[in-house]
């Protein structure tokens, strides 16, 4: 598929398993989710610009690699994004952080926002949205659409699952923003839930059902 990255690392993986397992319990869906996002974080931040800056160490000065540009913007999609939020800013501790929340009707499947909060000036900044699952891709155009509304430096959204029909729809609204996942998984199902996937990421990180 077109511009979408599959963390194939043995350890996302070997986590992810453990994740789908229907028995997995909440505070270990939880600490898995959290170890996941720290390795899709390294991975997703790999093309980030370096610049040279003058330090000094305990023994001599020298010129030293650092992060270009203006801090990065971490934003979950309410409220399961927050799983994958807490690994980010555990690897990137000085991301800012925007939050936008969004509900599935369960009647029509599109996605509604309810809350909206970002950092302001967006711009010259890069954005990562994140959010476990890419179903239907409903959730992720709309807050791609938000988003692009403050002209960000670059857009790209992290989930830990998609589906192919919701790669499709994200890539058809916005082919510019590149997906990172761990797994592309087989469809979705007649109520929109990835298959074979690992159940609502809401529920189990949260312990709500």
């Amino acid at each position: 598929m077109r511009d979408v990255h599959r963390v194939s690392h043995p350890l996302v993986q070997h986590k992810l398993t453990l994740m789908r397992r229907k028995h997995t319990s909440v505070g270990q869906f939880r600490q898995l989710l959290e170890e996941i996002s720290m390795l899709l974080a390294y991975e997703v931040t790999r093309d980030f610009p370096l610049s040279m800056e003058a330090i000094e160490t305990p023994v001599a000065p020298m010129m030293a690699p650092m992060i270009e540009g203006k801090k990065l913007v971490v934003v979950s999609i309410l409220r399961a994004g927050d799983g994958i939020l807490q690994g980010f800013l555990k690897v990137v501790p000085s991301a800012r952080v925007g939050h936008i929340g969004l509900y599935r009707d369960p009647r029509t499947l599109q996605a509604v926002e309810y809350y909206y909060k970002v950092p302001p000036e967006l711009a010259d900044r890069d954005v990562i949205v994140v959010d476990p699952m890419l179903a239907t891709g409903n959730s992720a155009v709309r807050a791609v659409e938000r988003l692009k509304g403050a002209q960000p430096k670059s857009l790209k959204f992290v989930c830990l699952l998609a589906a192919p029909e919701g790669i499709a729809v994200l890539h058809a609204a916005h082919p510019d923003v590149p997906v990172w996942c761990a797994a592309v998984d087989e469809r979705l199902n007649d109520h929109g839930y990835i298959v074979p996937g690992l159940g609502d990421a809401g529920d189990r990180l949260f312990g709500t059902k």
